[in-house]
């Protein structure tokens, strides 16, 4: 039963039950853009979709990135968004936030999102899947996985490979799998400097010049549930980390996406102990170098738009940024999404 969802007028939610796991109750959530409901839907948003767009979040995340749900609406899509079991709407107090042992587990969620979505547009509508960062990771398996199943694939900033090198990976895996099976929800001392954070909560420091004071990104920063995006992160655990690692072990040996795949990263990383302002045009999580480098793995039709002054999450970037964005998403859009015949 779809309810009013916490981003207000013009979305819905609907909490969809999956198998219990070891911690017990498991649930998804899956959310819709309305545009008729919409106060602020972008103008001539086509009142019948010719596509369904289906988005997955982060690590530490959730949807409330409304900006992109108005942008796909209006290139004609019916836009949908899963906060996986464990974040966000789907968190309950007895789960480890975010824990999973393999993202093949997250094979239950999207089906049971397809589930409701073709219930609602039939088979025949085109289907796009979105994921960004570890959710463009599992986004990518999946579509390997189900060959035939997607017409398109956008990736924002997708985790396709660990950080440092494949080197740090290869050797890394057997001492985590052998942590991860004596104690797999061991937290990680890895810790966040909270810089991306800082880039998502807007231009508060003293004598910094707000270019453009109705963009949140240079402003008050973008809105969003503190409890659903933990500061500075959620633990990592070993037994997650493992399957991140297991991941991309398999991205490295090479994938066979068989649908369009369009992959948007910022055009440099900052990775740094210490604050700098061009962080606010950088990615200050990922090395996009070896995003690039496994781009031609994923599939058989691929394309790597490089944003100048975007951050990780590039539909958060920047006024300007997010224009060329969801600019370069529509011309791929009309180019390979097309009614099936």
């Amino acid at each position: 039963m779809w309810s009013p969802d916490v981003l207000g007028p013009g979305f819905e939610s609907v909490t969809l039950p999956l198998l219990d796991d070891e911690e017990g109750e498991v649930v998804t959530t899956l959310v819709r853009h309305v545009p008729a409901d919409d106060p602020l839907a972008r103008d001539s948003t086509p009142t019948s979709p010719r596509f369904v767009m289906l988005a997955m979040h982060g690590w530490n995340d959730y949807f409330y990135q409304v900006e992109l749900a108005r942008v796909i609406s209006r290139a004609g899509g019916a836009f949908y968004a899963l906060d996986l079991r464990k974040y966000g709407r789907s968190s309950r107090p007895h789960q480890t936030p975010g824990y999973i042992a393999s993202l093949s587990d997250y094979d239950e969620d999207i089906h049971a999102a397809l589930d409701t979505i073709h219930t609602i547009h039939g088979w025949e509508m085109p289907l796009v899947m979105y994921g960004h960062s570890t959710g463009g990771l599992t986004a990518a398996l999946w579509a390997d996985r189900h060959p035939g199943a997607l017409s398109g694939l956008i990736l924002n900033s997708p985790w396709l490979e660990f950080q440092g090198a494949t080197l740090v990976r290869q050797l890394s895996t057997p001492l985590l799998e052998s942590l991860a099976r004596v104690s797999p929800e061991a937290v990680l001392p890895l810790p966040d400097n909270g810089f991306y954070h800082r880039l998502l909560t807007g231009w508060r420091d003293e004598g910094e010049l707000v270019e453009d004071d109705t963009d949140p990104f240079t402003t008050t920063g973008w809105t969003f549930n503190e409890e659903w995006r933990r500061y500075p992160t959620t633990p990592i655990r070993a037994g997650w980390l493992t399957a991140i690692l297991q991941g991309h072990a398999l991205v490295a040996k090479g994938l066979d996406i068989s649908c369009p795949t369009l992959v948007l990263t910022s055009n440099q990383t900052i990775f740094s102990d210490k604050w700098s302002v061009e962080m606010r045009g950088a990615d200050t999580v990922l090395d996009v170098d070896q995003i690039w480098r496994r781009v031609p793995y994923l599939g058989r039709v691929t394309a790597l738009i490089r944003l100048e002054g975007a951050i990780h999450d590039v539909t958060l970037s920047r006024a300007a940024v997010r224009t060329r964005a969801f600019g370069e998403m529509r011309r791929w859009l009309r180019a390979y999404i097309q009614p099936r015949r």
